[in-house]
């Protein structure tokens, strides 16, 4: 089953917004940022649970046996239709909520769905929190983040799972790198910190500047000042095309600290990264994968 596509995205306007659920913790860390996100733009939330097929061991059904496979599935469903009429009451007060049970390939069933209901934005929780576990970004949302040319929201890896949840968006951090696909995200960066009342940084980070030889590493200055110089003036170019007048941060260096960096010098809330339009989030956004692993503060993948 194929995903389906619908045209680049040209505005940011969150009225639908999509969250997948597991019956886990993690769905959990993501959900209080969407019922405040979706409280702040008035927007409705789907709850969406997509039920695996099961896979059987061969002879575990013999002919006469009193279940089958199908009754299994069909009490697995059954069993997943009750636990999502009854959960996140509390938190979801007040908002239009509508929940959806699906049987598939969650990631497929996901993005497809975000077609169908003309979703604008999907939040989801990445899993894996701990020293080890908050290298790994979870598989389902790597596949949507590949499949779904959706607007998707991943949770920040912290060490404090219940801390990750907090979110009150004050100030936005975009990161370009000055390609042509650089002003649709700025663009779609400032729709966005307009609809929040938040404030908008832009960050470039250049490639390094540093030489490895006899004595270590050295900084050419003359080299750093020409780059920074020229992503300095690209830069106010772009603000001046998109129309923006966001404070700017540039450096040089290792893209994931620099931007890790910036956002506590930012003070920021929220990561926005963009990709091509013709591309999946992970497809051509080459830091776009290891940025969302890194980030401690929510990506938004545009």
């Amino acid at each position: 089953m194929k995903t389906l596509k619908r045209e680049p995205l040209d505005h940011l306007s969150v009225r639908r917004i999509l969250v997948p659920i597991v019956f886990a913790d993690s769905s959990r860390h993501i959900l209080p940022q969407a019922a405040w996100l979706a409280r702040r733009l008035q927007a409705e939330i789907t709850l969406l649970h997509v039920v695996e097929p099961l896979n059987y061991p061969a002879g575990i059904f013999e002919v006469g046996d009193k279940i089958t496979a199908q009754d299994l599935t069909s009490r697995v469903i059954l069993q997943a239709q009750r636990d999502l009429d009854q959960l996140f009451l509390p938190e979801l007060d007040g908002i239009v909520v509508t929940r959806v049970l699906l049987h598939g390939e969650p990631a497929i069933e996901i993005a497809n769905t975000a077609f169908r209901k003309d979703i604008d934005l999907i939040m989801m929780a990445t899993r894996g929190f701990g020293a080890f576990h908050r290298f790994l970004v979870g598989s389902v949302t790597a596949k949507v983040l590949h499949e779904s040319d959706c607007p998707v929201w991943t949770a920040a890896h912290s060490e404090d799972p219940a801390a990750s949840a907090e979110i009150d968006v004050r100030n936005v951090l975009c990161s370009v790198d000055l390609s042509h696909h650089s002003y649709r995200t700025t663009a779609l960066a400032a729709q966005l910190a307009t609809s929040l009342g938040a404030a908008l940084t832009l960050v470039h980070i250049t490639e390094s500047v540093g030489t490895y030889g006899p004595g270590g590493m050295r900084v050419d200055s003359e080299w750093r000042e020409a780059i920074v110089g020229l992503a300095t003036k690209e830069m106010d170019a772009l603000q001046h095309t998109v129309g923006t007048n966001a404070e700017v941060i540039i450096d040089s260096g290792n893209v994931l600290q620099l931007l890790n960096q910036a956002a506590q010098q930012s003070k920021a809330d929220l990561l926005v990264i963009g990709h091509s339009p013709i591309r999946s989030h992970l497809g051509n956004n080459g830091n776009g994968f290891a940025i969302i692993r890194e980030s401690r503060i929510p990506v938004l993948s545009v």
